[in-house]
C-alpha cells in the first residue's frame, strides 16, 4: 500500500477515534455542523449543474436567435433551450408582442414589451438564486457553532483540571481535543460554503447582465419588425 494511503487511513482513523471519544455536547455540535455541510454541498452541486446547463443553453439560444430571419423561427425552437434564462426573457416579450398584435394588428407600445422582459428576467434570476442564501447562512453560522463547541471543550478541560487537582495532560487532553475538532469542523463547513456562494452569485450576476443585453437585442428585432410593418402598410 502506498505511503499516502497509509497516512490517509491513519489520519482518518485518528479523527474517527477523536469524534467517538467526545462528549454529548461536542457530538451534538458535530452533528449540526455535518447537517449544515451536507445541505450546503447539496445546494452547491445542484446550483453548479443548473448554472452550467443555463450557460451552455444560453450560448446556443443566442446563436439560434441571431441566425433566425423571423421571430416565428425563434418561437418554434425556444423550447429546446429551456434551461436558459434567456428563453424566459424571450417568452415574456413574445407574450406582450402577441397581445399587442392581437389587439391592433401592430406594435404600438415598445415600453410595455421592455417591461415584460424586465419582469421575466427578474423571475429567471430569482429562480437561479433560490436556496443560494443557505450557503451564506452556512458560512456565517457554522464558525460560531464550532466556536461554541470550542468554548465548551475548554470549559470541560478546566473542569477536568479542577477534578484531577493537578495540571496534567491527562486531565485537560479530552477537553482540548473536543475544542480543536469542533473548531476544525466549523471551518470545514464554512469555507466551501463561502467560496461557493461568491462564485455562484458572480455567475448569476453575469447571467443577469446577459439577460439585459439580450433584452436590448430583442427590442431591436421588434423595432425592425415594426418598421417593416409600417413600410408594408404604406405600400
Amino acid at each position: 500500500m502506498p505511503f499516502s494511503s497509509l497516512l490517509l487511513s491513519f489520519v482518518s482513523g485518528e479523527i474517527v477515534d477523536l469524534v467517538l471519544q467526545t462528549g454529548s455536547v461536542a457530538k451534538t455540535v458535530l452533528f449540526l455542523l455535518l447537517a449544515f455541510s451536507v445541505l450546503s454541498w447539496a445546494v452547491i452541486l445542484s446550483k453548479w449543474r443548473l448554472i452550467g446547463r443555463a450557460r451552455t443553453q444560453s450560448a446556443r439560444f443566442v446563436r439560434a436567435f441571431r441566425k433566425a430571419q423571423r421571430m416565428q423561427d425563434v418561437v418554434s425552437v425556444a423550447d429546446q433551450f429551456r434551461p436558459s434564462p434567456l428563453v424566459g426573457v424571450f417568452e415574456g416579450s413574445i407574450t406582450e408582442f402577441k397581445r399587442q398584435m392581437g389587439t391592433t394588428g401592430s406594435i404600438y407600445n415598445l415600453a410595455a414589451i421592455q417591461r415584460s422582459m424586465q419582469i421575466a428576467s427578474s423571475e429567471e434570476i430569482t429562480r437561479l438564486e433560490r436556496n443560494v442564501t443557505w450557503l451564506a447562512i452556512t458560512g456565517v453560522v457554522t464558525p460560531f457553532i464550532g466556536l461554541f463547541g470550542t468554548v465548551w471543550g475548554i470549559i470541560d478541560a478546566f473542569h477536568g483540571l479542577g477534578t484531577a487537582g493537578a495540571a496534567t495532560l491527562r486531565a485537560v487532553a479530552p477537553g482540548i481535543s473536543e475544542a480543536l475538532i469542533t473548531t476544525a469542523a466549523g471551518l470545514a463547513a464554512a469555507i466551501p460554503a463561502v467560496i461557493a456562494y461568491n462564485l455562484i452569485i458572480g455567475s448569476i450576476r453575469e447571467m443577469a447582465a446577459r439577460n439585459d443585453d439580450f433584452a436590448l437585442e430583442m427590442l431591436n428585432l421588434v423595432e425592425r419588425q415594426q418598421v417593416a410593418q409600417a413600410a408594408e402598410v404604406r405600400r
